[in-house]
C-alpha cells in the first residue's frame, strides 16, 4: 500500500485531521496527559467529568468544535477559539495536594505553564497521525515532519515555547524519549481515577460496545510502561482482539463514502481539484474519499 497523497494545495495537518476516525486517538493522547502529575491535578480538581457522564459527552462536544476551528476554520474563528481556550486554562491552577513521583506536596501547577502546555501537544501530534496510519492509510516521513510543523503554531499561542515545539517527527520523537527518561512522567492516583473516567464512563450497556473498541484501541497503542503504571490488563486474548478490531475498522472505513467518513467543515472547506491538473473523475478520487 502506497502512502496516502494529499488534497492538491491542502495541508497535510487538514488531510488526518478531516478524518473521523482519528478521534479515536484521543484516549491514548489523554492518559498520556494524565501521566504528567501536575496535568493529572488540574484536571482532577478543576474538571466535573469524572461526576457526571453527561458532562463528559459535552467536553468531547467541545473538544471537537475547537479541533475543527483550529483546522479547518478562518483566522477570526481560530483566534476565538485560541481565546476561549486561554480563558478556560487561566483558571486552571493551584498545588499538588499529595506527592507523585519527583513532585512533592506543595508543587504549584498551571494550565498556563509552557511546559504543561508542550507536553499535551506532544501526546495529540504523535497520537493523531499514529491512529491516520492505523486505520487510514500510511503517512511517508515527510508528511510526518509536516504535521509536526504544522501543528506548531496552536502550541505557541497557547504558551509552548517556540524554541522546543518539535516541528519534526524525530524532533518530536526525541522530546518524548527526553520526556520518560526526565522522571516528569509518574502515574499515581489522581491519574488512575481519571483513566478510569475515561475509559469505564457509566453510559450503560447500549455504549459497551463502543467503550470496548476505545479500550482496546487505547490500550494497545499505549507504551507498555505507560499501560503497566497505570494497572491495565493486557493479555493475549487483548492482543488477539486488537489485531481483529484493526483491519476491520479500516475496511469499514474504505467502504464507506466521504460523507460518513470525514468532517464535514472538511468536506466544506476541501479546495476544488484544478481543471488543469486533472478531470473531476482524477479529483474525485484525491484526498478524502480515496479508497485505500
Amino acid at each position: 500500500m502506497q502512502p496516502s497523497k494529499p488534497v492538491e494545495h491542502w495541508p497535510i495537518s487538514r488531510l488526518v485531521n478531516a478524518e473521523r476516525l482519528v478521534l479515536l486517538s484521543w484516549p491514548r493522547a489523554i492518559l498520556l496527559q494524565f501521566a504528567h502529575p501536575l496535568i493529572a491535578a488540574g484536571v482532577y480538581e478543576h474538571s466535573h467529568f469524572r461526576a457526571r457522564p453527561a458532562a463528559a459527552v459535552q467536553r468531547l462536544r467541545n473538544t471537537v468544535r475547537a479541533m475543527l476551528s483550529l483546522t479547518f476554520g478562518s483566522p477570526a474563528e481560530r483566534q476565538s477559539t485560541l481565546d476561549r481556550i486561554m480563558t478556560i486554562h487561566r483558571r486552571v491552577n493551584g498545588t499538588l495536594e499529595r506527592g507523585v513521583g519527583r513532585f512533592g506536596v506543595g508543587t504549584p501547577y498551571s494550565a498556563e505553564d509552557g511546559e504543561l502546555v508542550l507536553w499535551v501537544h506532544a501526546t495529540l501530534i504523535e497520537s493523531v497521525p499514529m491512529f491516520y496510519e492505523l486505520l487510514v492509510a500510511p503517512l511517508t516521513r515527510e508528511q510526518h515532519d509536516a504535521y509536526c510543523d504544522e501543528a506548531a503554531g496552536v502550541a505557541v499561542a497557547l504558551g509552548a515555547d517556540p524554541v522546543t515545539v518539535p516541528r519534526s517527527k524525530a524532533a518530536l520523537d526525541d522530546y518524548i524519549a527526553r520526556l520518560y527518561a526526565s522522571g516528569d512522567i509518574a502515574i499515581g492516583a489522581q491519574a488512575r481515577d481519571l483513566a478510569d473516567a475515561i475509559l469505564y464512563p457509566a453510559f450503560g450497556p447500549l455504549a459497551a460496545p463502543g467503550l470496548l473498541m476505545t479500550r482496546l484501541l487505547t490500550l494497545g497503542t499505549l507504551p507498555d510502561r505507560i499501560r503497566d503504571e497505570y494497572g491495565f490488563r493486557w493479555n493475549d486474548r487483548d492482543r488477539q482482539r486488537f489485531a481483529r478490531l484493526v483491519p476491520a475498522l479500516k475496511g469499514i472505513r474504505r467502504a464507506l463514502p466521504s460523507v460518513a467518513t470525514t468532517w464535514r467543515a472538511a468536506r466544506r472547506t476541501r479546495p476544488k481539484p484544478s481543471p488543469s491538473r486533472g478531470s473531476a473523475a482524477d479529483g474525485a478520487r484525491i484526498g478524502l474519499d480515496q479508497r485505500r
